[in-house]
């Protein structure tokens, strides 16, 4: 298959890596300068450095050029550039199916990546691709498991028997709305982890802050139209149990170095990547409360973001909460 994914992130960068062992991969980049570098270094110095780039992938940064023979597309910007790439590839007049791998909502609409894609690109055959997947193991090219979801369940099977293969395993889910969810939200309880784990509250903390942030999750999901059980596969707990605890995830170390007593901005700063839980939280806090959802960690990770409240306050809050019903 000819595939082309519009991004050259760590993400987009290890799925190309990835995928060309087995298909035949472009890797679009807007940046002249980072696809000139790649080509000279044959490593995505910049964003995903120490993995040698495949002889065979090529890259590209005039975007009509790359989609143009593409069989599939993949766009893996943050959600940020979701909307703008789709836009331009409507202006190309694309009809090519189309994956994206962003985690969130949209900051200022608080919409899901599908209702983007719908409002860009309403005739194309979508879904997303998603599940618990550090960049740098897929590059190195560790196993992997994911999830592609699509309302369209023939699509969605179709593209996973694809994509499928090598160290990638791939499953096929009709639940858009779960996986998205799952993913999105995710991230807001990595940085709540953080910091647990940096303010050494314990294991025994760690675990219930996440198997209480999954029944927050699994309230706003299937609020919004999401099924239940996809929180129990690899979009929800699988991503969860990733991020939370593992040393690799950005959004996780947020959590640790606003417990140290950084400034989120100087946080950002120094993280020197997109850290989507930041935008996600609060656009799922605003959503939570516009639907009537109860979603205490989001609240407390939120407030915290948003210098209302200090993280020790923060921890405190969520400690006095009356008990309620598992």
């Amino acid at each position: 298959m000819r595939i082309t994914v519009l991004a050259a992130g760590a993400w987009g960068t290890a799925l190309a890596i990835a995928f060309s062992a087995r298909h035949q991969v472009t890797l679009w980049a807007r940046e002249t300068d980072l696809v000139d570098d790649m080509r000279q270094r044959s490593e995505n110095a910049r964003f995903l450095p120490g993995f040698a780039l495949p002889q065979e992938l090529a890259l590209e940064n005039n975007l009509a050029t790359a989609v143009a023979a593409a069989e599939l597309v993949i766009i893996a910007t943050p959600i940020v550039g979701l909307r703008s790439t789709a836009q331009s590839l409507a202006a190309l007049g694309l009809k090519t199916p189309l994956l994206w791998v962003c985690k969130g909502f949209e900051v200022d609409t608080g919409k899901l990546p599908h209702a983007v894609i719908a409002e860009a690109l309403p005739a194309v055959h979508s879904g997303m691709l998603s599940g618990p997947s550090f960049a740098q193991e897929v590059a190195a090219g560790l196993p992997t498991a994911l999830t592609l979801a699509a309302t369209d369940r023939p699509f969605a099977h179709d593209m996973a028997r694809a994509l499928h293969g090598g160290a990638l395993r791939v499953y096929a889910s009709d639940d858009l709305i779960g996986v998205e969810v799952g993913g999105a939200l995710k991230n807001i309880l990595a940085i709540a982890t953080g910091v647990c784990d940096s303010l050494k509250l314990g294991m025994n903390a760690r675990a219930a802050l996440m198997t209480r942030g999954l029944a927050e999750t699994a309230r706003l999901g299937v609020a919004l139209g999401a099924k239940k059980e996809t929180f129990l596969g690899l979009s929800g707990v699988g991503d969860l149990i990733l991020t939370c605890t593992g040393d690799l995830s950005r959004n996780r170390r947020v959590g640790q170095e606003l417990a140290s007593g950084k400034s989120l901005q100087q946080v950002l700063a120094e993280l020197g990547h997109v850290a989507e839980g930041v935008p996600t939280t609060l656009a799922a806090h605003r959503l939570a409360e516009r639907m009537g959802v109860d979603m205490p960690i989001t609240a407390t990770v939120a407030a915290v973001l948003q210098g209302k409240v200090s993280v020790r306050d923060g921890i405190g809050q969520l400690l006095s909460r009356d008990p309620g019903e598992e």
